[in-house]
């Protein structure tokens, strides 16, 4: 049995779930999508001077690799905003209302106003290069039975394309899952076992469920673990899809 106080064992956990509603800044319903697509685009990663002129080094290494992706898409939930050929819509009011009831029930203190962000990504999962993400509220607290555990932001973004295959040259994605709203919600490094880190998750998960505003299943929650000990650096593992493995996982990484 490790002893979790001697490692110095530190955790946080991002959580990120879809919000039953329409895309985040189209009106294009959120539905996945089986089968054969409508149509199909080819992409080719550019790498462009900021407004300072300067050029981003890791978007021009990416670059000369030479690869490129094909979007997979349907008329029936895909427009020109997942294709990145138009502007950008209203924010989802729906969605937010839903993350904006999260921020109360988490004790956040709600933003004065919400500015949308853009977090460059390069890995073709978003035809614009970037996420839609912006934060809602912060400083809030849930109480567990091993003590208060900070949640150090809220936020409200766009989910990224549905990866389907990779070959050498090229990636391919599909377009229906691009644009669905998610919450996104951190947690400070308050928890120092395993158990209480699968603890404050299932209270997070039921607490959203509760909402009646977001999705379930597999493919619509991701969880990402932050584990630290002593003497090592932090280390991120994404995408924990079943609350039971949590401490498993975390007793492997340590």
């Amino acid at each position: 049995m490790t002893d979790y106080q001697k490692v110095g064992l530190k955790c946080g956990i991002e959580i990120h779930r879809q919000i039953e509603s329409h895309k985040l800044f189209c009106r294009c319903n959120s539905e996945l999508i089986d089968g054969e697509p409508d149509f199909r685009v080819k992409r080719l990663l550019r790498a462009v001077s900021s407004e300072t002129g300067e050029q981003d080094t890791v978007a021009t290494f990416e670059m000369a690799k030479g690869k490129y992706a094909v979007y997979e898409g349907f008329h029936r939930n895909t427009c020109l905003v997942e294709l990145d050929e138009t502007p950008v819509q209203p924010i989802n009011q729906s969605a937010l209302q839903a993350v904006l009831q999260v921020c109360k029930l988490l004790h956040m203190k709600v933003v004065d106003e919400v500015h949308v962000m853009r977090k460059q990504v390069l890995d073709y999962s978003n035809t614009s290069s970037f996420q839609r993400t912006a934060l809602v509220g912060v400083d809030g607290h849930v109480q567990t039975a091993r003590g208060k555990v900070g949640i150090l932001g809220v936020c409200i973004e766009e989910d990224a394309a549905r990866k389907m295959n990779s070959e050498k040259d090229f990636i391919v994605y599909r377009l229906d899952r691009l644009g669905i709203p998610l919450i996104e919600i951190a947690t400070a490094p308050d928890m120092h076992t395993p158990d209480h880190v699968k603890e404050v998750a299932a209270y997070l998960g039921m607490m959203l469920k509760s909402t009646g505003t977001f999705r379930s299943g597999l493919g619509t929650i991701r969880q990402d673990l932050n584990v630290s000990i002593h003497g090592h650096p932090r280390v991120e593992i994404k995408g924990v899809q079943d609350l039971r493995l949590i401490p498993l996982i975390i007793e492997n990484e340590i």
